[in-house]
């Protein structure tokens, strides 16, 4: 055995709702030692991202739910502590989907060696990582924002709608944010360039969407739904396009939605206004990502694209900080610092 012990957080139970510390347990456990043309990875740091809560649940969803006692799945930055596969050596930085532990064994598949000169290691599970990858593949694939057009964002100072309102503008659109609280709709709108941005805890928040839509909303990249997609709904120009990203609002919602059906009013529009509707993972799109690290990293450089990230210290704070996301409480890009850099 390698000697090392691997603290590692898997699924209790399944929520009903929002989660709990109880559906989380912390088990310690031996790191396993690698075999031929493998490698021990020690984890740096864990990726926390709202699609985690529907892994947790049995409900059917595109895919396969984690089995009670697995360990929680999440992309991880790691680093290779013991090697015994020729293309890795000790020392070396990879992108992994080691999930919420310490230690995990890899044959290799599925690693990407990592540059800690290039960029800081956090952005591979960021802004040059899946969440910005899915703003990108998103945007350009399906919203193909134009010059002069509207796009509105939701959930606009996530690590997500943070980059879809930036890449908006970088093709000559009027970027419009939707974010919570006075703190965050200052950062869309100040740090991050916005041409505007709504508070969706207003009270009188769908009268001003409208007013900072002037012209009405030619792509809406939704990541939230619910009273959000509500006033978002009724701008939509003929031929607006809405990669629908996620849907956090509804997450933690069990049986039936309440409330009247709504299906034939949207449909109405959806051909009425020739709306394109697609749902997608970004993972359909996945021979763009070269094309995608080259040309975010030169905005990053050149400051066309910023991020923010919001780390955690230490793995067990990881269940508080995944029902805090789901709470909207998190400020940027949810990471969990695990562990240290040899």
């Amino acid at each position: 055995m390698s000697g090392l012990t691997n603290r590692r957080i898997v699924l209790a139970a399944r929520p009903e709702g929002r989660p709990t510390p109880e559906n989380f347990r912390a088990e310690d456990t031996a790191a396993p030692e690698p075999g031929e043309g493998e490698l021990l990875l020690k984890v740096l740091y864990l990726s926390l991202d709202p699609y985690m809560r529907g892994r947790m649940s049995a409900a059917k969803s595109y895919a396969a739910p984690l089995g009670l006692g697995e360990v929680m799945l999440g992309g991880t930055v790691a680093q290779v502590v013991r090697s015994r596969h020729p293309d890795y050596a000790e020392g070396d930085h990879v992108l992994s989907f080691s999930g919420w532990q310490s230690y995990a064994v890899s044959n290799g598949e599925g690693l990407r060696k990592l540059d800690p000169s290039a960029a800081p290691l956090t952005t591979a599970l960021g802004v040059l990582g899946m969440p910005g990858f899915t703003a990108y593949s998103g945007l350009f694939t399906i919203g193909r924002p134009q010059p002069g057009e509207t796009v509105v964002v939701a959930a606009a100072s996530g690590p997500v709608g943070a980059t879809v309102g930036q890449l908006a503008r970088i093709k000559g659109a009027r970027a419009v944010g939707i974010a919570g609280g006075p703190d965050k709709c200052a950062y869309v709108r100040d740090e991050l360039g916005f041409d505007a941005v709504v508070d969706h805890r207003a009270p009188d928040f769908a009268e001003r969407l409208k007013e900072a839509c002037p012209k009405g909303v030619d792509v809406y990249f939704e990541n939230v739904g619910g009273a959000v997609w509500d006033a978002v709904f009724p701008l939509f120009n003929d031929f607006a396009r809405i990669p629908v990203c996620g849907l956090i609002a509804q997450y933690n919602s069990t049986g039936e939605f309440p409330g009247p059906d709504r299906l034939p009013g949207v449909m109405r529009d959806v051909l009425s206004k020739s709306l394109t509707l697609r749902g997608f993972i970004q993972h359909e799109f996945v021979r763009q990502f070269p094309d995608f690290h080259r040309e975010m990293s030169a905005w990053i450089r050149e400051g066309r694209v910023r991020y923010r990230e919001d780390i955690v210290d230490g793995l067990d704070r990881a269940p508080e900080a995944l029902i805090g996301l789901l709470d909207g409480r998190n400020f940027g890009k949810l990471i969990v610092k695990v562990g240290e850099s040899a």
